[in-house]
């Protein structure tokens, strides 16, 4: 006897909102990294060394496919979509590798650097950064992975987790009011697509999805904590990804080498 595959009911609307978010964050992306990269010539782009220019385009790559993917269900394309989505989880597993590598090589490169001044930030406390964000882009893509026969929780899970790389790209805007404050102002901003999914599901089911919950609240709480470590010494409040410091604080002035071109 057959067993019938139980997949969760998606909504008409799953077509349109999706497939635009994905399409606001690839303009979020690009808006961050518009002058360091795309616009400096991508693979002809000044950067450090050919680590850098394979995650730059790893997690550029990435944000294309979420575009593909959404775009493939709201055309019906389901099988395609699975097909493709396999390859995506390889390409999330090589993002975080390639996070963990290039986050190293910075390392490696401002020990290089011999920066001595009290006012800068230690390369082992600057570390950390990234790695956490490895953390919770990589936990999150393998539940969603996990998830696949649910396509309600594995899209929702796949935009958090695509939410916790946007703060690359919000923390380098090139407008002042995020340039000039800490850290958590260009966190405050991602957040935005957090909000956007919680009214969604209201909007469209009457209540927010359990993973839309959980997973955001995963994202917030490991941000929180990195935020709140940095006030204690262990993980600085600093704008790091080569934002200018507020004046006289220096908590707020990038480590050494730690330019917006080492942070692709």
């Amino acid at each position: 006897m057959a067993t019938a595959v139980f997949e969760p009911r998606e909504s008409r609307l799953d077509h349109y909102f999706f497939p635009g978010l994905a399409l606001l964050m690839l303009a979020t992306v690009f808006l961050g990294f518009a002058r360091s990269y795309f616009l400096a010539g991508v693979f002809s782009a000044p950067l450090p060394n050919w680590l850098i220019h394979l995650h730059g385009a790893a997690f550029t790559l990435w944000i294309l496919l979420l575009i593909a993917q959404t775009s493939l269900v709201a055309a019906n394309r389901v099988e395609v979509h699975r097909k493709l989505g396999l390859a995506g989880f390889g390409l999330a597993c090589l993002m975080v590798v390639l996070g963990i590598s290039a986050s190293t090589d910075s390392l490696r490169r401002s020990f290089g650097a011999s920066v001595t001044s009290a006012d800068v930030m230690d390369p082992k406390t600057f570390y950390i950064i990234p790695l956490m964000d490895m953390l919770v882009f990589g936990t999150l893509v393998f539940l969603a992975f996990r998830a696949r026969s649910n396509p309600p929780a594995h899209k929702r899970l796949i935009l958090v987790a695509t939410t916790a790389l946007t703060l690359a790209a919000v923390a380098r805007w090139p407008i002042p009011f995020i340039q000039h404050n800490p850290i958590w102002v260009a966190e405050l901003c991602t957040y935005g697509f957090l909000v956007l999914l919680l009214a969604y599901d209201v909007y469209s089911s009457g209540k927010v999805h359990r993973v839309t919950i959980w997973a955001s609240a995963f994202l917030i709480a490991v941000q929180r904590v990195r935020g709140a470590s940095g006030r204690n010494g262990c993980v600085a409040r600093f704008r790091y990804l080569g934002a200018e410091p507020r004046k006289n604080d220096p908590w707020m002035k990038p480590p050494p080498m730690a330019s917006a071109l080492d942070w692709m």
